[in-house]
């Protein structure tokens, strides 16, 4: 008898029309990067996206319980996009082009802790690592390269293919996943980071140049892991960067109730 695919849920990104907008731009969209959608299903997943509730829709807040979705899926992934919003963390934004998505963060956050609250597990990329330590209790540079002095290059024109080595320890989960290394190159697309750690939470890898955090963990159960990094942009086989699948694997073993 074949195992039923597992079920993964990607948080949506969501795209608010600005002031004056026609056509389809005057509409809210919710929307998935299709890296990160083919990235997950690489491994025969199932993927489904989760739709925030907006406050210019049909559909009420009180219509929903996101506590309903860990029931139906297997996992959650938190995919990149929009700053995390300082208030989250106590703080004003410095620039008015840092003051994020709030209605994401709250729909967002929710989501987290129904996963964790139903014990299943959760992986954060780049913004969602951001979130899950902004969720925790943790803060964030709303600016790397104007509030960390000497540091590395973390947001560039080239995009997708601009990456920087991170480095782990031998203590690290990472050195499970990777025993053979202890660095590796990511492609980084982020001008925010993590400053501060959330409750329950280590560091797994930092940036090689300026050690600036790169991915985080949280201790015991249920698995929570989160990387600054994009490993949707990792292609097979490339010599400079990463391979990105031990992780996607150890992810997804925690889906199917093992231990990783």
């Amino acid at each position: 008898m074949s195992r039923r695919p597992l079920r993964i849920g990607l948080s949506a990104r969501i795209y608010h029309p600005p002031a004056g907008a026609t056509g389809l731009q005057s509409k809210s969209l919710q929307y998935l990067e299709q890296s990160v959608a083919h990235w997950v299903m690489s491994r025969e997943v199932m993927v489904f996206m989760i739709p925030a509730v907006c406050g210019d829709g049909i559909v009420h807040r009180s219509s929903i319980r996101l506590v309903d979705y860990p029931q139906y899926l297997d996992g959650l992934v938190l995919q990149g996009g929009a700053d995390i919003a300082p208030q989250c963390y106590g703080e004003e934004p410095l620039h008015e082009a840092w003051s994020g998505d709030r209605l994401r963060d709250a729909y967002e956050m929710e989501l987290l802790h129904e996963f964790m609250e139903a014990g299943k597990p959760v992986l954060g990329i780049c913004r969602g690592a951001q979130l899950i330590n902004v969720a925790l209790g943790g803060t964030l540079y709303q600016d790397i390269a104007t509030q960390v002095e000497g540091a590395a290059v973390h947001l560039h024109d080239d995009y997708d293919r601009h990456a920087h080595d991170i480095v782990w320890d031998d203590a690290s989960g990472f050195a499970k996943l990777y025993p053979e290394l202890r660095r590796g190159g990511t492609v980084s697309i982020h001008h925010q980071a993590i400053r501060t750690l959330g409750k329950g939470l280590k560091v797994e890898a930092r940036g090689a140049d300026d050690g600036l955090v790169e991915a985080i963990r949280l201790e015991g159960r249920p698995y929570v892991l989160g990387v600054q990094w994009h490993p949707e942009f990792h292609p097979p086989g490339a010599p400079a960067l990463l391979d990105c699948t031990p992780i996607l694997d150890e992810f997804l073993n925690a889906a199917r109730g093992r231990r990783w």
